[in-house]
């Protein structure tokens, strides 16, 4: 899965639990299944478990965050034996106007992980506040840029308007899918926090 450099990222919403399945790119649609994820809605402190299939056999990786309620909580990303792969938080001031996330992994310069579109940005939140309209699935399309001393090194784009489908493309061979999985899914299920 290291050697793969774009991923299909498809949310199954059910009652109590967010599903998330990752598929990896066979020539521009998703393939083969490579993680299954689960969300727990209503849990006092955030905790997301990413299986390698749908069977949920085994854990390909891990996050929880540090702190029960916390707006710019850490959140610790564990491999499926448990040893640490990275750290990514929200940065609340910056996440004001434009959802922003730093992302950290052993040896690799830290990641800003922020909205493309300051507009798209604004709106998104607008919208949240109107009464009824956030029962409604937001329909533009919004996207995130991963950067890191000035060059991208990944992007995280919404391609479907209602459902919520994205395209995660990976430019840095060095980063850990399993930590980039995690942050992508922290885009859509942590993004109301």
């Amino acid at each position: 899965m290291q050697a793969q450099s774009r991923f299909h990222l498809h949310q199954k919403v059910t009652l109590m639990v967010n599903r998330y399945e990752v598929f990896a790119d066979a020539d521009g649609s998703p393939g083969e299944l490579v993680a299954f994820v689960e969300q727990k809605r209503m849990t006092f402190r955030e905790q997301v478990t990413i299986f390698t299939d749908a069977t949920k056999a085994e854990v390909l990786a891990r996050f929880a965050a540090r702190k029960v309620l916390d707006v710019a909580s850490a959140y610790d990303v564990l491999d499926g034996a448990g040893a640490p792969l990275g750290v990514f938080r929200k940065q609340f001031k910056q996440s004001l106007l434009r959802s922003t996330w730093v992302l950290e992994q052993p040896g690799l310069d830290s990641i800003t992980v922020a909205e493309r579109s300051m507009a798209i940005a604004i709106f998104r939140r607008l919208w949240s506040l109107l009464p009824y309209a956030s029962d409604i699935p937001f329909f533009l399309r919004f996207h995130f840029d991963w950067t890191s001393a000035g060059r991208r090194v990944a992007s995280f784009n919404k391609v479907t308007r209602l459902r919520d489908h994205y395209v995660i493309e990976l430019d840095e061979p060095a980063l850990d899918r399993r930590l980039a999985i995690a942050q992508s899914v922290a885009l859509d299920a942590l993004q109301s926090r």
